[in-house]
């Protein structure tokens, strides 16, 4: 007998019949799951299920399943730690470029950690960062970002040195919001014609913040600058067309609408995923609808 499953409930001892994702990303075919090497590959790929041989494999589905629930368990209470440490030490790297002494290399581990905890289970880790405070908006915003980033990025083939430069460049992105007052950021209502101004100088703000550090490539000041262009020219803070916009930044610019939609804000109710990636999707003249499908594809 057949069974699908959620990939995240696949265990070693199963026998994979097929994975529900194109043969050029994972072309394994009736297989047993022998290391955990074989479960990180699985998690990793873009299938949200996977089909299993119930009377082929050596661990009973619907065991695995509980304990699939205690571990999600103990991965939630693992990612709130790593997010809150995270929001922590990037906290102290703006404070840094406030100073003007970042050391990017020092943002890596952090990188390192909310790539590892979004691998594991993409799912917990936003629910996770859903629960951030006011005084963490900016700061979790940004770790989630990353993690959506390097994400795709490795979905997309990006090797791991520049995976890892795509997560600075999602935790610096929004670093200009230093310059902009907190009683602008987290105003409750809508934003008068002033306000609106100066959010949009955010960009700009820490693209020159960040040209003064040392070791920020031009790949990260890029996506600083540039995060918030649209396709279709209507974007700030240079209103630059596709033909302009690199697919690094029409990377980060996906993740970063997304984690914005789907967050809840002091103006606003957090949408469903599917709610928002439909809404992006929808927008092709503003967004890349292959990264939008493609992001889509993280999530069961």
């Amino acid at each position: 007998m057949v069974q699908r499953i959620p990939k995240h409930l696949v265990r070693k001892g199963m026998f994979i019949e097929a994975m529900e994702c194109p043969n050029d990303e994972f072309s394994g075919r009736r297989f047993y799951v022998q290391s955990d090497e074989m479960l990180r590959a699985i998690l990793a790929t873009s299938a949200a299920y996977v089909l299993v041989n119930t009377q082929k494999s050596m661990v009973h589905i619907g065991a695995a399943a509980e304990a699939a629930a205690a571990t999600k368990a103990e991965e939630q209470k693992r990612t709130l730690e790593i997010v809150s440490q995270s929001a922590r030490a990037l906290r102290d790297g703006f404070a840094a470029v406030r100073s003007g002494r970042l050391e990017a290399e020092a943002l890596g581990p952090v990188a390192d950690d909310i790539s590892d905890r979004i691998d594991a289970d993409p799912d917990v880790f936003l629910k996770v960062t859903r629960l951030k405070t006011k005084d963490e908006g900016t700061y979790v915003h940004s770790l989630a970002v990353s993690a959506l980033m390097m994400r795709l990025a490795r979905l997309l083939h990006y090797g791991e040195d520049a995976v890892r430069e795509l997560g600075v460049a999602g935790l610096l992105h929004d670093v200009g919001k230093l310059m902009v007052p907190n009683t602008v950021l987290n105003k409750a209502g809508g934003l008068d014609t002033d306000e609106k101004r100066l959010i949009r100088t955010h960009p700009e703000l820490g693209y020159r913040l960040l040209k003064e550090q040392d070791g920020i490539s031009d790949t990260i000041l890029e996506i600083c600058r540039h995060h918030h262009e649209a396709l279709d020219g209507s974007g700030y803070p240079l209103g630059l067309k596709a033909d302009r916009i690199s697919p690094e930044v029409r990377l980060a610019t996906v993740c970063d609408v997304f984690e914005a939609l789907t967050s809840a804000r002091p103006y606003k109710r957090p949408w469903e995923t599917r709610d928002a990636l439909n809404w992006m999707f929808e927008r092709g003249h503003l967004f890349d609808k292959k990264l939008v499908i493609r992001l889509g594809s993280i999530f069961s």
